[in-house]
């Protein structure tokens, strides 16, 4: 008798600080299916430190070593604080219960940061998760993994996304995925500047469309679609732009991939030279939507666990009705999630 051989899925992983712990659940419970293997891991910002952090512990230790690798990245998250603001707030676990968002101090805090550059406010560029990464991530077992990461970020002088991968993908790339560059200077990886990855790819799926065997994508998805209502102060304002900016290049090529999928489909390409691609996604607006902007600089512990816990129980879910479709069929509605238009409920 012999034994069914994994399926092959790629990951698409999110950007969004600290609620990167959301994914890190997902991966947590995805990591326990010995029946699906990863061929190809997307990710930026949070989404590539996951990614990097994940591949490290499979190189050192398979499964179970990119389990451990993951807790351990995040609970060191938590003990340096303030690695995705040189000025994290304190929030209130899931929901912001304390109301820290609408204190005069913190308000202040955030007009600060988007008057002056971090040039101003930050001349010696320091930048607490380099020491992080520098703890978690190691080339030689992401090499060694038989995953292929890739990481994004974007190019400052173009404007244009840069995938990292292969023995590209150290720290210096990871920390220019998560340059946001209202809190840190520009990262510079051989002589070029670099942004955050979300204003061109959050996460970029084009890699996993030319260079992963799979024809499964999994998006891992934490920042919200929609939302229902209208920002009035210029500190939300801005964050609405930044959420709306980092969706951007996501729903464009989610509509590319969907408008290549119905070509092929009608029979109008030929599918030696086009990818019918099987689209998936875990995502949880219910639990992550309601949470402030702000909460994306919380490390505390206790904060990282539940986001953790939502993650689990996502993937669990979506295993449990979608699992037998993976080889088979897409389980997201490109059109209806990304595409159509919608009409926010009050």
């Amino acid at each position: 008798m012999t034994s069914t051989p994994p399926r092959l899925i790629d990951l698409a992983l999110q950007g969004g600080g600290s609620h990167g712990a959301f994914t890190w659940g997902v991966l947590d419970r995805l990591l326990e299916e010995t029946s699906l293997e990863f061929s190809a891991i997307s990710g930026t910002s949070a989404g590539a430190l996951n990614a990097a952090v994940l591949a490290t512990g499979h190189g050192r230790g398979g499964r179970d070593g990119a389990r451990a690798a993951l807790r351990d990245f995040w609970a060191d998250v938590s003990r340096a604080g303030a690695v995705f603001s040189p000025f994290a707030k304190a929030q209130g676990s899931l929901g912001g219960s304390i109301g820290w968002q609408g204190l005069p101090a913190l308000q202040w805090m955030d007009t600060f940061l988007h008057t002056l550059s971090p040039y101003e406010f930050n001349p010696l560029n320091l930048n607490p998760l380099r020491d992080v990464v520098q703890r978690h991530v190691d080339s030689d077992a992401v090499q060694r993994c038989g995953i292929k990461i890739f990481v994004t970020a974007t190019q400052v002088h173009t404007g244009e996304a840069r995938v990292f991968t292969g023995r590209e993908v150290g720290v210096d790339a990871l920390l220019a995925s998560a340059c946001l560059p209202f809190l840190f200077q520009a990262v510079e990886v051989d002589g070029e500047p670099y942004w955050d990855g979300g204003y061109t790819g959050n996460p970029a799926l084009f890699p996993l469309i030319y260079d992963s065997r799979s024809l499964d994508l999994l998006l891992v998805r934490i920042n919200p679609l929609m939302r229902t209502d209208t920002p009035r102060r210029s500190i939300d304002i801005l964050d609405r732009l930044s959420e709306i900016s980092f969706n951007a290049s996501l729903i464009g090529e989610m509509r590319a991939i969907g408008f290549v999928s119905r070509l092929l489909h009608e029979q109008r390409l030929d599918p030696g030279h086009y990818k019918d691609l099987r689209m998936h996604m875990v995502a949880d607006d219910e639990h992550l939507a309601p949470l402030g902007t702000h909460s994306k600089f919380d490390t505390d512990m206790a904060f990282l666990e539940s986001l953790f816990t939502i993650g689990r129980t996502a993937a669990s879910a979506w295993l449990h009705k979608h699992a037998h479709d993976i080889g088979v069929r897409s389980t997201l509605d490109i059109e209806k999630t990304f595409l159509a238009k919608k009409t926010p409920r009050r």
